[in-house]
């Protein structure tokens, strides 16, 4: 959906969404960029072929860094490039950057440096890679540095434009949070991201369904059904995490009195708890988080963990109709 349109890219009568890939949209735009900015450079710690920064390093090899199994070396390298005047791309799977909290908190976002960590491989969609990959506290981690902004893009239209706003505008460090799975696109082609903005995907005035990432698709299905049994729900693709958009999140809790948070990401300290500090602070209403309930992840093929942590469309609505009678029962969804 481009920033000021109501159309949806997909025949939801027809159950019909197109899927792409976030990581290899985050590897097409690297290219494009640096044929366009000389002063590029793309830092990988070994997984270059996973996270998609391989072909920039084709491309630029003189402007490419691989540090190996290194991630604190690669985020100080990050760090001493920034402050040399360099556009700096730092990638490797989420969980692995967790281990570079102190590099992260003492050298980039101490000094607010132009680094953009772009992960991948976040939350239970790594599926069979199992619980010690699946990192699902990462949001709240970053958010909590001094600094650090966070996003998470939400389709591969997305991303590019995430990855093409950090290229040409953005300043200070960026924690950017990609997946393993291709997700549906539900962006137009010349939709813009903002940092700090929110965007309503599907308005509606009994509720609201504020989500990130891969959730959001499946908010909007559950929004259809919940239609059908006579909810209206408005659905919010919030993927900038900080800056956080209060002012649409409070208008949602003014206009509709309840908001669900769906998020693929521990319900503490991740996109439930930041809604319910705003809500808290600025508009008190009833705010419930569907998301992983203090738990590791398991082993499984993606899709179906959702449906094993309740997080899936279906439980996604019977809690979406509890919450709207204002009787969930967290047991039904451990």
């Amino acid at each position: 959906m481009s920033r000021n349109s109501g159309r949806q890219c997909w025949n939801w009568e027809a159950n019909e969404m197109a899927s792409e890939s976030l990581r290899e949209a985050y590897g097409d735009e690297l290219i494009r960029l640096g044929s366009k900015h000389r002063n590029l450079v793309v830092l990988d710690a070994d997984l270059s072929t996973s996270t998609k920064t391989a072909e920039f390093g084709k491309a630029f090899p003189d402007r490419f860094f691989n540090m190996g199994i290194a991630e604190q070396s690669m985020v100080e390298t990050a760090a001493g490039l920034a402050l040399s005047g360099k556009k700096v791309f730092a990638s490797t799977f989420a969980v692995f950057l967790t281990r570079t909290y102190e590099q992260m908190r003492q050298s980039v976002c101490y000094n607010n440096l132009d680094v953009n960590f772009v992960v991948t491989h976040a939350g239970i969609t790594v599926g069979e890679d199992g619980a010690t990959h699946q990192i699902v506290e990462d949001v709240g981690i970053m958010s909590g540095l001094p600094n650090m902004k966070v996003a998470v893009p939400v389709d591969s239209v997305e991303t590019r434009s995430v990855i093409d706003y950090l290229a040409e505008t953005g300043k200070g460090p960026y924690y950017v949070r990609l997946t393993r799975e291709k997700f549906p696109v539900i962006n137009d082609p010349g939709y813009e991201f903002r940092p700090g903005k929110a965007t309503i995907v599907r308005d509606g005035n009994d509720m609201a369904i504020i989500g990130m990432g891969v959730m959001v698709s499946f908010a909007m299905q559950a929004a259809e059904q919940l239609k059908s049994r006579g909810i209206d729900a408005r659905v919010i693709n919030m993927s900038s995490i900080k800056p956080l958009d209060r002012n649409t999140i409070l208008k949602a809790a003014r206009d509709t009195g309840k908001i669900v948070t769906v998020e693929e990401h521990s319900i503490y300290n991740g996109l439930g708890s930041r809604v319910a500090e705003t809500v808290g602070e600025g508009y008190p209403v009833p705010v419930w988080r569907l998301g992983m309930r203090d738990t590791f992840g398991k082993s499984g093929k993606s899709w179906e963990l959702f449906d094993y942590f309740h997080m899936g469309v279906d439980d996604m609505v019977k809690f979406a109709e509890a919450c709207f009678r204002e009787e969930p029962r967290y047991e039904d969804f451990p």
